[in-house]
């Protein structure tokens, strides 16, 4: 897709937030709390037929029809808006998504510019978190594709 039509897209989809977002009374907005890379099921309103998403960066919102229901995927740091729309496009419910770190067990390193997470529980382990120096997420990565392989070869081995 090019840049303009991205453009386009992005606008409508801005617009049509806007629009949406002004037909609601004012404090209308719940609050819901995601912890990044961690999931979250919300019941959604009675005739929710569409979800509108204002950062898909922030949060990933999957809608279950059958049960009615939404699950909110924590993508990246911030807050953003989810609007449920009925059959005739009218807004009936919005939700103020908030996605943050979970800090329960969780050590961040910084050493001058460059900073490392490690997630501890009885010992500190290597892991990697938005905000970590490019070096760190890559041998926490490194390291988490390496294991994954050699668990992967250890399965098939024993079959």
């Amino acid at each position: 897709m090019s840049n303009r039509s991205m453009n386009s897209l992005f606008a409508a989809a801005s617009l049509a937030m806007t629009m949406t977002t002004a037909s609601l009374p004012a404090g209308a907005a719940e609050v819901i709390e995601v912890v990044l890379d961690q999931v979250k099921i919300i019941q959604l309103p009675e005739k929710a037929v569409t979800l509108v998403i204002g950062n898909p960066l922030v949060v990933d919102v999957t809608m279950l029809r059958g049960n009615n229901k939404m699950i909110l995927t924590g993508k990246g740091f911030g807050q953003t808006q989810v609007v449920a729309l009925d059959a005739a496009g009218e807004a009936i419910g919005e939700s103020l998504i908030k996605v943050s770190a979970d800090d329960t067990k969780n050590l961040v390193v910084q050493r001058g510019v460059e900073r490392e997470s490690y997630h501890c529980n009885e010992r500190c382990q290597l892991t990697y978190a938005l905000g970590d120096s490019l070096r760190h997420m890559n041998d926490a990565a490194g390291q988490i594709l390496t294991r994954n392989g050699v668990m992967a070869g250890a399965g098939g081995a024993q079959r």
